[in-house]
């Protein structure tokens, strides 16, 4: 079996924000949507608080939640979910995600972003047109390890995909 790619998939405002507490500040006709076609079959990697403001699993996609808490599980209306997966660090997270469906797709937030940057292999970055009050940002990453392997260029945003400059 092929190694699974690790993607970080997130909307960032022109200003660095991807958030403004457990919010999104903005909604765009049509993002979602992409942000759905890209997941669909693969496995997300989100922290608790992304999981727990989504409020349920995405359908179509397995869920690793990352928390620091050994108590927490799942739980959507009558206890826990069967379908999310729980792991405590970044490692585990990655690993519990490379055992299950398609490749690895890292939803947020800040925090696991950050953790996950050194093993992240793509990004998919919707660049959004905005520059939204919030205190919640995307980590800042040395653009030369990355090459933009493809541009999709929107109304209020555009989509970049990057894939990391490997060494050789």
């Amino acid at each position: 079996m092929s190694e699974a790619r690790v993607v970080l998939v997130a909307a960032v405002a022109d200003n660095g924000v991807i958030g403004n507490g457990p919010d999104i500040p903005w909604r765009i006709p049509g993002e979602q949507a992409e942000f759905k076609a890209l997941t669909m079959g693969h496995t997300l990697v989100m922290g608790r608080t992304t999981f727990e403001s989504i409020g349920r699993p995405l359908p179509g996609r397995t869920t690793v939640v990352l928390t620091r808490d050994p108590s927490w599980r799942p739980s959507t209306g009558s206890g826990s979910d069967p379908g999310v997966l729980v792991a405590h660090t970044i490692e585990d997270a990655l690993a519990l995600a490379a055992g299950e469906q398609g490749d690895v797709m890292v939803a947020g937030g800040a925090q696991v972003y950050r953790a996950a940057m050194p093993y992240a292999t793509e990004q998919v970055l919707t660049r959004v047109r905005l520059a939204p009050e919030g205190d919640v940002r995307y980590p800042a990453y040395d653009e030369g390890g990355w090459v933009e392997t493809a541009r999709e260029e929107h109304e209020a945003y555009d989509r970049v995909f990057l894939r990391r400059v490997t060494a050789g």
